[in-house]
């Protein structure tokens, strides 16, 4: 029995430039692929690396924020404890008008210090003004024994400070100098720009122990403006105090110019 010849059909062949088009189309495609998948992985981890950087300032800011409202709001309650000492001691005296105009101050100041952001800068200007209303209330406990002098140039007036950055250096100047000193006491506050820095100091008389140190208690005032100074400008600004001749003690802060 025979076998019919089978039909054999060869397969269709491609030419050599189609083997290359297709091999290059395809290394196109893949490159093509790849390219957009780096790019897409890359703005992926942009935003994502933003975000977080995000986050991490915001946690940044609020976390120095209420740093700073830490430390701002420890001027109060001392502040306040003297301050109510001394017109309970006018009303033992009998001295109802001199009370009752520190009652007035005391209730302005506290009021407006209340009220600050103490993230918030004002001008030197609107800081001078706000310890007004403070030396308003200590004027009415040393006004025989404190003479307070201010000098600085006008355009000085108009550079950004913290709020309230100067009123524990005052309140120390009388505390440890009138308070602690039969005599007058002369109190000196200056301001002047040097270049991009801005110099604040706070100069007064004041009795020293016989090794010349400052008496204790007095570095609470002095720490909290310290640490106020560097958490709110980090290395771009210091804060200094010491005796600069007998009997006279100074209290320095060194800012960045800024203009409100």
């Amino acid at each position: 029995m025979g076998y019919a010849a089978q039909a054999v059909y060869p397969l269709p062949q491609l030419a050599t430039h189609d083997w290359n088009s297709f091999i290059n189309d395809t290394a196109l495609g893949a490159a093509l692929f790849f390219g957009w998948s780096c790019l897409f992985v890359s703005l992926i981890f942009s935003f994502e690396l933003h975000d977080r950087g995000r986050r991490l300032a915001a946690a940044r800011e609020e976390a120095l924020s209420a740093q700073m409202r830490a430390l701002r709001y420890q001027v109060n309650p001392h502040f306040l404890f003297n301050t109510l000492n001394s017109i309970a001691g006018l009303i033992e005296e009998g001295s109802a008008t001199r009370a009752e105009r520190m009652v007035l101050s005391l209730s302005t100041f506290l009021r407006t210090t209340l009220s600050l952001d103490p993230m918030h800068d004002v001008s030197l200007a609107d800081e001078l003004a706000l310890q007004e209303e403070y030396l308003e209330i200590e004027r009415e406990r040393f006004s025989d024994r404190m003479a307070f002098s201010i000098d600085m140039p006008e355009d000085v007036r108009s550079a950004l400070v913290p709020s309230l950055i100067l009123q524990p250096l005052i309140e120390n100047a009388i505390k440890h100098g009138v308070g602690a000193t039969v005599g007058k006491v002369e109190i000196a506050l200056r301001a002047r720009r040097e270049a991009d820095r801005l110099h604040l100091t706070v100069e007064n008389d004041m009795p020293m122990d016989d090794d010349g140190k400052k008496p204790a208690g007095m570095g609470v005032g002095l720490r909290n403006v310290a640490e106020r100074v560097h958490a709110r400008f980090q290395g771009d600004g210091s804060f200094s105090s010491g005796p600069v001749a007998p009997g006279r003690y100074r209290a320095s802060i060194d800012l960045p110019w800024r203009l409100a």
